[in-house]
């Protein structure tokens, strides 16, 4: 459903009343006014959509319907996530996720749009939408992050109900899992840890978003780049977006999406910038066994994607024009070596 910023701070707001928690946010909190972010007005109809995975596809989907039905870029990025969080048949993402090393669902999530707000929260349980609860986060609270236990209260307070996210095969996979114990990183499984998005809309406003239930028997408390503001996400509306996959330690200890848009900022293009970001992952550690990859948006439309080693891939959907059927297409980025 298409929801401006005042009409969504509305909805949260009646949503709070009913819980009787009412006047906390809606009295005290505004954001500040936004100076110097004006979003150029694109043709109409050269919306575009990118995410990483096959699980992308079906996101991005997800997405351009929500802006068919009257929706933003921002309401692009979470009705993709939401689609992605609701399969309980991929194990990287939302409900059916691999738990930690003791049996735990944990999941984390941000979103940003091209104003500069952001939302994230990082281990949660028993949300089913962690996108959505980013989400919230950014619109209707004065913070970036919640963690834990305040946000899964936070959650309840905005009506989202307990979802219980281990699914019978993720449990029977970490049971399998226990019998050694054994926790290695692994490149390029069919069930990767992230889904990253990042989306234009008609009037040229950038959006993107992460969630991710993490690496699969992580410490319990492990929490990776994916809700890191410039480190798993980062947007600036008048630059571009990106965001990252692979394993989350590397990618935090580079900054690596807030350095793909500044590289884009020096005026390198979307796949160069992505190339450069690899490139000082693979300078700075060893990188035979774990895998990262970037996938950048211009604000010019230009879609890059590149990582330490193949396999990664991502969906890119685009609309020419009014009216035009929208194209789709699942691209294998290439990728570094050493």
């Amino acid at each position: 459903m298409a929801s401006t910023r005042r009409t969504f701070l509305t909805q949260a707001a009646a949503i709070a009343g009913t819980l009787g928690i009412g006047a906390r946010w809606n009295q005290a909190w505004t954001h500040p006014p936004r100076v110097g972010i004006n979003p150029v007005v694109v043709e109409e109809g050269q919306a575009v959509m990118t995410s990483t995975w096959n699980h992308g596809m079906l996101a991005n989907d997800a997405g351009f319907q929500a802006l068919d039905a009257g929706g933003s870029a921002l309401d692009m990025i979470e009705a993709g996530a939401r689609l992605v969080e609701s399969d309980a048949e991929g194990l990287s993402v939302g409900i059916g996720g691999l738990p930690d090393r003791d049996g735990n669902v944990t999941l984390d999530a941000c979103i940003m749009d091209h104003r500069g707000d952001a939302g994230s929260v990082c281990f949660v349980q028993d949300v089913a939408h962690p996108i959505s609860l980013a989400r919230n986060v950014m619109e209707n609270t004065p913070h970036v992050m919640l963690a834990g236990a305040g946000a899964e209260q936070y959650a309840r307070e905005l009506g989202m109900p307990v979802t219980p996210l281990l699914t019978e095969q993720a449990q029977l996979a970490w049971e399998r899992w226990k019998e050694t114990s054994n926790y290695q990183p692994i490149i390029n499984i069919e069930n990767h840890d992230t889904i990253g998005l990042l989306a234009m809309d008609d009037q040229g406003r950038l959006a993107g978003g992460c969630t991710t239930s993490g690496v699969a028997y992580k410490m319990h408390g492990r929490v990776g780049d994916s809700p890191i503001i410039g480190a798993g996400l980062y947007v600036d509306g008048d630059i571009g977006g990106a965001t990252a996959t692979g394993l989350g330690e590397a990618v935090m200890r580079t900054v690596g999406s807030f350095l793909v848009v500044e590289l884009m900022r020096q005026g390198a293009s979307a796949q160069e910038a992505c190339f450069e970001a690899v490139q000082r992952i693979i300078r700075s550690m060893p990188t035979e066994d774990l895998q990262v990859g970037y996938l950048a948006l211009g604000k010019d439309g230009q879609i890059g994607g590149h990582a330490i080693h193949s396999g990664f891939n991502y969906a890119q959907h685009q609309r020419s024009g009014t009216g035009a059927p929208i194209e789709s297409v699942l691209i294998d980025a290439s990728y570094g070596g050493r």
